[in-house]
């Protein structure tokens, strides 16, 4: 495990395992996740709650200017006490829920916070509120930081805002966001550039929010290499250098227009062969290696989701593609042990099919 000054450094999965062990405890422990900017910190909070349907609420710290910003605005009222006496209270901002949890507040880029901001939430982080109002029950707090290496307008912590926080580090990893890329819709021709093209996330201009930007841009245009002025016009407006040329070098190399996962594993029985060939093949009719090892890991990131469940045709069709000619051991065995490591009842309705089974077994 790498350990930096943010604590371990986890890839998304990782850190989704990490918010299930705390979130879910009875303590209150507030996380706070370390990273580049662009990485997907605040969507992987985002989606976190959406798919547990909990509560959410959302600030951005570094808007503040005012120290009402944070505890509300005072207003003149009676003492509950004696009427006759005038106390100050405060109205709480509207950005403080209400309702009771399971429920996430989120304080985005919270160290890009004026130094006097930081030191009135230490309150907020050791007790869940502030003189002037309280989280209500079952809610946590999470925030995302970036990181002090001085590549960002942040105010650097110290020691004893530290130890009021679980502190992680998160970092891109392509198997990890192809996952989720998969479950979100991003265009799949984006997410084999990804795989392809791993060392494009940069960190700089191009990033995994960058990448995601672009390949909405081009989702609707359905020929790449037709249009591929556009496609680079589109992709320097987001992307380093680079990266826009390998895109272009990805389109021109005919490596865009891979079957979908979906499509693969949906098709007809009639028509399974056809359209992984077609979509495999190169300009000499033979089948292409490098589109081969795109598909599996696509097949991998795919089968590794959380959410996703075999139906019998995903089993006879993906029993189709291993059988297709011109696919080389080393990888039908790759993909043999990544389907190994679906267990229970998934794993026995792989083993059903005698070509699944056999690639299953030559991986042990």
């Amino acid at each position: 495990m790498k350990i930096s000054n943010h604590g371990p450094v986890l890839n998304s999965d990782e850190i989704v395992k990490l918010l299930d062990h705390i979130l879910e405890s009875q303590i209150f422990l507030p996380i706070s996740i370390w990273g580049p900017h662009g990485i997907g910190k605040t969507e992987l909070v985002k989606d976190y709650c959406k798919k547990r349907k909990w509560n959410f609420a959302y600030v951005n710290l570094g808007q503040f200017e005012e120290i009402g910003d944070l505890h509300g605005i005072p207003k003149v009222s009676s003492s509950s006490n004696d009427p006759s006496i005038k106390v100050l209270k405060y109205i709480s901002p509207d950005w403080v829920p209400v309702t009771p949890g399971p429920g996430v507040l989120l304080l985005d880029d919270f160290n890009r916070a004026d130094d006097r901001i930081l030191r009135c939430i230490m309150e907020l982080f050791t007790t869940g509120g502030l003189f002037s109002w309280k989280l209500p029950p079952g809610w946590k707090i999470v925030c995302t930081a970036n990181p002090e290496n001085g590549l960002y307008a942040i105010t650097n912590l110290d020691d004893a805002m530290r130890t009021r926080l679980f502190n992680c580090s998160m970092e891109f990893e392509p198997r990890a966001w192809c996952k989720w890329a998969q479950l979100s819709g991003v265009d799949p021709r984006g997410i084999a550039f990804v795989l392809n093209y791993p060392e494009a996330v940069t960190g700089k201009r191009t990033t995994a929010r960058s990448l995601v930007q672009f390949f909405k841009l081009i989702s609707s245009i359905s020929d790449l290499k037709k249009e591929i002025g556009k496609v680079g016009i589109l992709a320097a407006g987001l992307l380093d250098d680079t990266t826009v040329s390998s895109f272009l070098s990805f389109v021109k190399d005919e490596l865009h227009d891979l079957i979908s996962i979906q499509e693969m594993l949906e098709a007809k029985p009639d028509d399974i062969e056809i359209l992984i060939f077609n979509s495999l093949k190169g300009k000499d009719g033979h089948i292409r290696v490098d589109k081969i090892s795109i598909l599996v890991d696509r097949l991998i990131t795919f089968f590794n989701a959380e959410q996703y469940k075999f139906k019998e045709i995903h089993r006879d069709n993906l029993a189709r593609f291993i059988g297709i000619d011109g696919i080389p051991k080393d990888i039908k065995t790759r993909l043999g042990m990544e389907i190994s490591k679906i267990i229970g009842l998934e794993a026995r309705k792989l083993l059903k099919n005698k070509s699944i089974a056999n690639i299953l077994l030559a991986s042990i």
